[in-house]
């Protein structure tokens, strides 16, 4: 009870207001959900009591702030690691989809280079590599029971790199051309002069041998297989003269080339059964029996090329013969 200047005013009980108020919600609801007359008002109010709002929510944002202060350095450490580690698989497929490209496009330039020489080409992948010194020969992954045969042509997309020596089942033996024991019937490109490639044993260095001063071969010329002796297409690259010594003590030039297959790179060679196009262009003989590549006939053709001294006849004479 209020009571002032002597008027006494009894106030409503707790459930009386709780009635009135109740009672007055509900019409303010039917009302606005009638007619929509409190939509203002409620604009109004909102607007108004925005700032409180916001207040309200201040303390919230103030804790998560330092929520994440406290915590952030860890997760963006996590999540650097598991980017970091991401990227390491990422790199490891690229490098991975690199190699098999350029793997892709050193098979498509073997297959292209040989439809220039050959009916037949089969690629066979290197398995091992010679370890004796001064020795150059590779295992390939093609046998017998792949039609491989003894004498056979082995190339890349560059150039020649030798020929099959000893066949077995499932693999075979490459004699390379730079071994001691390999020679292989040449023809210049430039004047048309008919000579033979020896291997010295070094791994990017063949020899011209018994050539004499007059001869007409210069450092550069390009020297491809003439088809001589049956063994090796005609006009396919072999080696290129790097350096050629005229001692007036010598009987002979000293001439040494470069091979033009790349020999100590390569992860696959190509076996090839030469066309009878790149056969008849070199006017073939019978295939050769004893030193690889070697025909059975004179040594060289051709302005100022010797005949081939006897066995034991003269010290440049190579390292040995090689039989299959």
């Amino acid at each position: 009870m209020l009571s002032s200047t002597g008027w006494s005013l009894r106030t409503p009980t707790v459930l009386t207001r709780f009635v009135i108020f109740t009672a007055l919600a509900l019409a303010l609801m039917v009302l606005d959900y009638r007619g929509q007359h409190l939509a203002r008002i409620r604009a109004g109010l909102s607007l108004l009591f925005y700032p409180l709002e916001v207040a309200a929510t201040i303390p919230a944002r103030i804790g998560e702030s330092v929520i994440q202060f406290a915590g952030g350095n860890r997760a963006l450490q996590k999540k650097y690691d598991r980017l970091a580690a991401r990227q390491v698989k990422i790199e490891a497929k690229l490098e991975r989809f690199d190699a098999l490209r350029a793997q892709n496009t050193h098979l498509r330039k073997l297959l292209g280079s040989a439809a220039l020489v050959a009916d037949r080409a089969v690629v066979a992948k290197i398995l091992q590599v010679s370890e004796e010194p001064f020795t150059r020969k590779i295992v390939i992954a093609k046998g017998s029971r792949d039609g491989v045969y003894d004498g056979q042509p082995v190339i890349d997309n560059h150039g020649i790199m030798g020929q099959v020596t000893e066949v077995d089942l499932e693999q075979s033996r490459v004699t390379l051309i730079t071994d001691p024991g390999h020679a292989i019937p040449v023809e210049d490109t430039r004047n048309g002069l008919r000579t033979i490639v020896f291997g010295t044993g070094d791994e990017d260095r063949v020899a011209v041998r018994y050539l004499t001063a007059p001869t007409d071969i210069r450092v550069g010329d390009l020297l491809v297989s003439s088809g001589i002796g049956g063994t090796f297409p005609f006009g396919y690259p072999v080696a290129r003269v790097t350096h050629i010594t005229n001692d007036p003590n010598e009987p002979f030039l000293g001439i040494h080339a470069r091979p033009v297959a790349h020999l100590e790179y390569n992860k696959e060679v190509l076996l090839i059964w030469p066309s009878h196009a790149s056969l008849a262009a070199g006017k073939l003989k019978p295939p050769a029996v004893g030193t690889p590549g070697l025909p059975p006939g004179p040594s060289a053709t051709g302005a100022g090329a010797a005949r081939l001294p006897p066995p034991g006849g003269a010290k440049d004479q190579p390292a040995g013969t090689h039989g299959h």
